[in-house]
């Protein structure tokens, strides 16, 4: 094999990140990467789309798929679709990096079946042991867990702390296949800056209004463009019934004034540049549960 041969041939592959809902999966993201690109919050479910986020060593390159949470809550057309999209996604990916916390649960049974299932190389990660009180129960957890499962290894680590995120990366490079990089050193995301536009801002709809505003919420970009240095941004959000729609303006557009700054914050930082940020609010029935309405907003299986 020439040099060039053998510098071609690196670990490179497409590792799913898939566990139940709210357990950490977008922060890890967000850590491998050294960089936000996936949105989270403490609420369940946030994720709703497939999203590549791409990491690029002089050694290997980490193609990560964060995916939704696997649940059981299957009543509505939006929920559906999230579970379609992370089953999708495990059929074609070469590692999964399923992730857990401090205690195994029925949901985690759920997703270790679709994963059983497909027969993916698995590399189980058992996140938040920041929060295990007592430490020497650690080995005996991952010695159960070991049982459960052909796991390649068991890994654990604290994404909110940064803690075994190295550690992680070695073992991942260890199940990657080999071969030449598929993305350009540079690139972090398969997804555009409208996409993540706004991602950004129903992060802070999420975050903001915490129980008040169920999961009846989607954003889509009308508008994005630069002029003169400044991006202008105007971005819809879509409720299902006018009392959302209230509760999103606030008190004398209070609330909606938060959103909007917090997103523009967050947009600045990533793209590079001044934001001027406009947001609209429109109340489409219904558009949860609808398989209509999600295709026209975006929402196709697998992405």
């Amino acid at each position: 094999m020439t040099d060039t041969q053998q510098t071609a041939a690196r670990p490179c592959g497409f590792i799913a990140i898939v566990g139940k809902p709210n357990v950490g999966k977008s922060t890890l993201l967000n850590h491998l990467l050294g960089q936000k690109i996936s949105i989270t919050s403490r609420k369940p479910q946030t994720t709703r789309h497939r999203l590549f986020g791409i990491k690029t060593t002089a050694e290997a390159q980490f193609i990560f798929v964060d995916t939704p949470g696997l649940h059981q809550g299957v009543d509505k057309a939006l929920n559906r679709f999230m579970n379609r999209t992370v089953s999708n996604t495990i059929k074609d990916v070469d590692l999964a990096m399923f992730i857990i916390d401090n205690k195994w649960t029925d949901e985690d049974d759920r997703v270790l079946q679709n994963l059983s299932r497909s027969k993916v190389p698995t590399i189980l990660v058992i996140n938040k042991t920041d929060r295990m009180q007592e430490k020497n129960k650690l080995l005996p957890y991952i010695q159960a867990l070991a049982k459960k499962y052909d796991f390649q290894e068991i890994v654990p680590i604290s994404a909110l702390k940064n803690q075994g995120i190295k550690e992680l990366q070695q073992v991942l490079s260890k199940y990657l296949p080999r071969g030449e990089f598929l993305f350009p050193d540079d690139q972090l995301t398969d997804k555009n800056s409208r996409f993540l536009a706004a991602e950004f801002v129903r992060e802070k709809i999420t975050r903001q209004m915490g129980d008040e505003l169920p999961y009846e919420v989607s954003v889509e970009i009308e508008e994005f463009k630069e002029e003169k240095g400044i991006l202008h941004i105007s971005a819809l959000i879509i409720v299902e019934r006018e009392g959302q729609k209230k509760i999103l303006i606030g008190r004398n557009g209070e609330s909606l004034k938060l959103i909007g700054t917090e997103a523009r914050k967050e947009m600045e930082s990533l793209f590079g540049a001044r934001v001027m940020l406009n947001l609209w609010i429109k109340v489409k029935r219904g558009w949860s549960d609808d398989e209509r309405a999600l295709r026209s907003l975006g929402y196709v299986d697998g992405e």
